[in-house]
């Protein structure tokens, strides 16, 4: 990957950052009756959103930690651990910028 208009001096590592989110009792009543209806699921949507932010904040620090001006090629991915609970992870190449 590439930055416009800047120039990576040195590839550092992977900075990575996750989270594990699990449900509540609350959101799969009202989910329940989503599904019988139809429709986004708002509770679940802002739920990973919220995760989502969590885990790039967390990359982010990573980077820091490592020195890191700049992460490229960023991506984030999704695992269910146990039932009702799933991860988020985001990671990417921390690097130094010229």
């Amino acid at each position: 990957e590439t930055l416009p208009g800047r120039e990576i001096t040195e590839v550092l590592d992977i900075a990575r950052g996750s989270t594990v989110r699990a449900r509540n009792i609350g959101r799969d009543i009202f989910a329940g009756l989503k599904n019988i209806v139809g429709g986004e699921i708002e509770e679940y949507t802002k739920l990973q959103a919220h995760a989502r932010e969590q885990a790039m904040v967390r990359m982010e620090e990573d980077a820091k930690r490592l020195g890191a001006d700049a992460v490229v090629n960023v991506r984030l991915a999704s695992s269910m651990v146990m039932q009702g609970a799933s991860e988020i992870v985001a990671y990417g190449t921390a690097v130094k910028l010229a």
